[in-house]
Formats: structure tokens, C-alpha cells, sequence
């Protein structure tokens, strides 16, 4: 990952440590409009760092999902929109640390967007009033080993297929394979790069609300022998 957003990884936890998406006692502590509405997207980026980094310790806060049920029962109010892959080691509430009622989830492989998840997008932000859209890939990525192999699969092979634009965008030294794991991974991570742009290009309500510093859309990894979130 580049030293830039390293540092500014680092930055951010520095400066929240403590700070979490829901900080209200365990009897309510589901995140508010009030609270989510006082946060930045910076803020909620930071607080879900954090959480990676209590996750990492392997010091998550201690869960209470009957009481995020009852908090959350009469409305929701995420702070993030979060598009990741299927993979069932990538789970954005648990690797960050989030409850129920933190964030809205869409789940694809390959982490990839479509009308439908731009739409999805949309309505978490515009409507729901989420501040941050995030698009995490991870290492080992089944979709993206798939997509450098040409596998073809019924469905599969169109999912595939969109792949193809960040295979062919990346440059690394080495055999341009599924067995190259560091392949693989830079794939992925050009895969979340272009996905971000993409957002951005084809979701004019979510380029706007950038625009005017109401959202922001980023990208992360997640590194699956590690745990650790880093932004791209």
C-alpha cells in the first residue's frame, strides 16, 4: 500500500482511539441520527480503522445484539455504505469491529458495482444519509484467481469478466498467473481502484455529494492473513 495513506491510516487512529460508530452504553448504543448526522466522513473512517485496530489486538468491544436490535428497531441510520466480496473471511462488521445498525453492506464477488448496487449506493447516502462509501477488496481473491484463469462458469463467466479491465491495468514483475499470489493481490487492488473511479463516474448523486464534502468514496484492503484494513 502507498506510504500516503499509511500515514494517513495511522493519523486517523491516532487521533480517535477510543472513538467507535457507536459510543453510547451498551443498553443504547446503537448509532443515532444525531450522532451519525455530527459525524464527518473522515470521522466515520477513522472510528472504523479504529475498529480494525481493536479487532487486530484482538480487543472487540463486547457484543450486545439483543440491544442493537431493540436500538435499531424503529430506524437505522449507518454512517457507511460498504461494497465487498462474498468471501466469508471479509466481513466488514466483524474485521472493524461494527454492530448491527453501523453500516449498509452489498456483497458481491470481486467487489465489483452495477446498476444495482450504484442504485443501492444511492439510496444509503441520499436517502438513508450514510457519509462514506467504502469498496473493499481483499488478498487471496477467489473472483479475481478466476478471472486471471478464464474460467468459465454459467453466470460466473460474465461476473468474471469485468475483471478483466484491472488485469490488464496492472504491471508487476513476475508470471502473470493464479499461482502468483502477488499477482493476484495487485489485481485486486486495481480492481478496487477502478471501482472507486467507477462509482464516481457512473453515480452522478454520489460524484455531487463528494463534491460538496457531504460523502466520501474510497477504497481499502483487506489482507486476510493479517486482518488489517488499509486504505487504497
Amino acid at each position: 500500500m502507498t506510504d500516503c495513506c499509511e500515514l494517513h491510516r495511522r493519523g486517523m487512529i491516532a487521533g480517535v482511539m477510543g472513538l467507535t460508530l457507536l459510543p453510547l452504553p451498551a443498553a443504547a448504543r446503537t448509532l443515532g441520527q444525531a450522532e451519525r448526522d455530527a459525524m464527518t466522513p473522515d470521522m466515520v473512517i477513522a472510528s472504523m480503522l479504529a475498529g480494525n485496530a481493536r479487532f487486530m489486538a484482538n480487543q472487540r468491544r463486547e457484543a450486545d445484539f439483543i440491544g442493537d436490535i431493540r436500538g435499531s428497531a424503529e430506524g437505522q441510520h449507518p454512517a457507511a455504505v460498504v461494497v465487498s466480496c462474498i468471501d466469508s473471511r471479509a466481513v466488514v462488521e466483524v474485521v472493524c469491529d461494527l454492530g448491527i445498525g453501523d453500516t449498509f453492506n452489498a456483497r458481491v464477488a470481486g467487489n465489483i458495482v452495477n446498476d444495482d448496487i450504484l442504485g443501492s449506493l444511492e439510496y444509503g447516502c441520499a436517502v438513508a444519509g450514510a457519509k462514506l462509501v467504502v469498496v473493499m477488496g481483499h488478498t487471496g481473491c477467489g473472483a479475481i484467481k478466476g478471472a486471471i484463469d478464464d474460467v468459465v462458469l454459467g453466470n460466473l463467466t460474465l461476473l468474471l469478466a469485468r475483471f478483466k479491465a484491472a488485469i490488464a491495468a496492472t504491471l508487476l514483475v513476475g508470471e502473470k498467473s493464479s499461482h502468483n499470489h502477488d499477482f493476484v493481490d495487485a489485481v485486486a487492488k486495481t480492481n478496487v481502484v477502478q471501482t472507486v473511479a467507477m462509482t464516481r463516474n457512473r453515480s452522478p448523486v454520489l460524484a455531487a455529494l463528494e463534491a460538496k464534502g457531504a460523502i466520501k468514496i474510497i477504497g481499502a484492503m483487506y489482507d486476510v492473513t493479517t486482518g488489517r484494513v488499509t486504505l487504497v
